[in-house]
């Protein structure tokens, strides 16, 4: 929770004040922030991760290794007495305007729900981190890769699957990774659903992309749509193709080692395991 009466004046000067330069010290509040400040940050400047910086499901987590980890809790982030915090999501809706009060700079993250917006989120993480080359950099071999892809399964139906049962439609930024790697989305209602267990019981896609599968826990993922016998069924009884949790689970580059195994899976009829 935070705190309002925390101030930060006295080692930072008024609220607000430019903290940009080359040794701008920096704390990451969630895992989804951790991945560009890893990327894009100098390393000795990174004072704190998050809990989650070297979880399975985050990207750069052997990059992480050595750095100290700090929950997102006011009281833990100013005793740091960072220059800078970025965030996604850490420390609640709260965060950005308590800790400009308290005189750091907030480096937010943008959502990103297209590749474009990811590009651009890049950009501008970068530009407001002091780093503009490195984004620069990224942005340019993201677009090399984009070029570079040469679908193979063009035509070919495709359901993404969680392992907690969720499924991407069209007009998300995985609906957009599947329609990019040339495959049409089996889930045509646009957005985030439930899987649709009555119709896969009678109608079935070509291929399965597998997302989360990799962090999923029996016990706890017990009651999930993903368990039911018709989605077993679909998992062993076409292709599938396996997409690790750190591909998926937030908005960044990353998300062109998810669209590059989409796109040179084997063609449909053999297994992609």
């Amino acid at each position: 929770m935070f705190v309002a009466a925390c101030s930060r004046q006295t080692l930072h000067g008024e609220a607000g004040q430019d903290v940009s330069g080359a040794n701008k010290t920096i704390v990451s509040l969630d895992f989804c922030a951790d991945q560009f400040v890893l990327k894009l940050a100098e390393r000795e400047n990174i004072l704190a991760l998050s809990p989650d910086a070297e979880a399975v499901f985050s990207y750069m987590r052997n990059d992480a290794r050595g750095i100290a980890k700090v929950r997102a809790r006011a009281e833990d982030i100013l005793l740091l007495a960072p220059d800078m915090v970025v965030r996604t999501y850490g420390g609640g809706p709260n965060a950005t305007a308590f800790f400009e009060r308290a005189g750091i700079k907030v480096v937010q993250i943008a959502y990103a729900g297209d590749l474009d917006t990811v590009r651009q989120s890049i950009l501008d993480a970068a530009e407001d981190m002091d780093a503009p080359e490195r984004g620069d950099a990224l942005v340019t071999e993201m677009d090399a890769r984009l070029a570079a892809l040469s679908p193979l399964n063009t035509g070919s139906t495709i359901l993404y699957m969680t392992s907690k049962g969720a499924v991407a439609g069209r007009g998300t930024l995985i609906g957009e990774l599947l329609e990019r790697a040339g495959y049409e989305n089996f889930q045509a209602a646009p957005g985030w659903n439930s899987l649709p267990l009555e119709r896969l019981a009678y109608e079935s896609p070509n291929v399965i992309a597998a997302g989360f599968f990799d962090t999923s826990d029996m016990v706890s993922d017990m009651w999930t749509p993903s368990r039911h016998p018709v989605a077993r069924r679909q998992l062993s009884g076409r292709p599938v193709i396996d997409l690790p949790s750190a591909w998926t689970a937030c908005s960044g580059w990353f998300l062109l080692d998810a669209l590059e195994a989409l796109a040179v899976a084997a063609p449909t009829g053999s297994s992609v395991q």
